[in-house]
């Protein structure tokens, strides 16, 4: 069904988000004197005197994540997905806002001059902070099997399987990132959905059109 202007554009807001989070964090994760992804995790870029820039990136593409939320809710109409699958998509959203809000602590040597290893005492801020990742990923798993559930009605196969594997790509990667303690496997995991989550939105603008 072809869609207006304003809907194609909040889709296209969906379309951006998890490819601007994810590319965002990898350069800097590249190029950040002293952090090491193996061993900090991608919310530690939030600290130091260039952290501005990971907040930011947690806010813009939380915010971007939400409106395309509201561009899925415009453009599904009804079926399978209709409902809960842009609300999952606006949690994942304002996860990452949270994750931008909210700060984590400096540990494990980083910010340089930091005491390795975990901080004594979490802040109140880090304790809220550290309900960003596993809310922005829970809620896009569930919203996997959703819109698993979805392209199964539609007949879409391979959109399908699609969702399926992405869950256990995901998975996977996290529960040996925690094994083997590699934070590098972790944010490959978590890429893995945030990107999935932009091709459904790049789906959903084309059909519309």
């Amino acid at each position: 069904m072809k869609q207006s202007a304003t809907t194609r554009g909040l889709l296209a807001c969906g379309v951006i988000a998890g490819p601007l989070f994810v590319a965002t964090t990898i350069a800097q994760a590249a190029t950040r004197d002293g952090f090491d992804p193996v061993v900090h995790p991608l919310s530690m870029l939030s600290l130091s005197e260039l952290g501005w820039i990971q907040i930011t990136n947690f806010i813009v593409s939380g915010l971007l994540a939400l409106l395309g939320a509201v561009g899925l809710h415009r453009s599904l109409g009804s079926g399978p997905g209709a409902k809960w699958g842009p609300r999952l998509f606006g949690l994942y959203g304002i996860a990452l806002v949270w994750g931008g809000v909210f700060v984590a602590d400096p540990a494990f040597g980083y910010p340089a001059g930091t005491p390795d290893g975990a901080p004594a005492e979490q802040s109140w801020h880090s304790i809220l902070h550290a309900f960003a990742a596993p809310g922005a990923g829970i809620t896009l798993l569930i919203a996997a099997f959703v819109f698993a559930r979805r392209f199964g009605r539609e007949g879409q196969g391979a959109w399908r399987a699609a969702c399926y594997a992405v869950v256990v790509l995901d998975v996977v990667l996290t529960v040996i990132a925690i094994v083997v303690t590699d934070y590098r496997l972790m944010l490959a995991g978590g890429a893995s959905v945030w990107l999935w989550a932009a091709a459904v939105s790049l789906q959903t603008l084309r059909s519309s059109r």
